[in-house]
């Protein structure tokens, strides 16, 4: 008996999307909402239009969502944009959650 191995690969694999992550930004009486745009634009890669309205999103209803991710990216945006927030001095503070549809 011969078995092709494309006969394998083709039913033994079971793929599926990978799941996805919300990065939260929450709103503080301290950081500026100039360094709020910032992160938006450096580390999220908003355009300063959609991050000025997102900032005000966040301001308006203490959070919003800067961007959805597999895992991995997510804690790393989120680490990028928390090593930023120390190094000025704000306490900016991000959450990571699993995006629900």
């Amino acid at each position: 008996m011969v078995v092709h191995t494309q006969d394998l690969i083709e039913h033994d694999i079971d793929l599926r999307a990978p799941n996805l992550y919300a990065v939260i930004i929450h709103n503080d009486d301290i950081t500026t909402m100039d360094f709020v745009t910032e992160v938006l634009t450096q580390v999220f890669g908003k355009t300063p239009l959609d991050a000025a309205a997102l900032m005000m999103e966040v301001h308006e209803l203490g959070h919003g969502i800067a961007g959805v991710y597999v895992y991995d990216i997510a804690i790393t945006k989120k680490s990028q944009a928390d090593r930023l927030a120390a190094e000025r001095g704000f306490p900016l503070k991000l959450t990571v959650r699993e995006a629900t549809e």
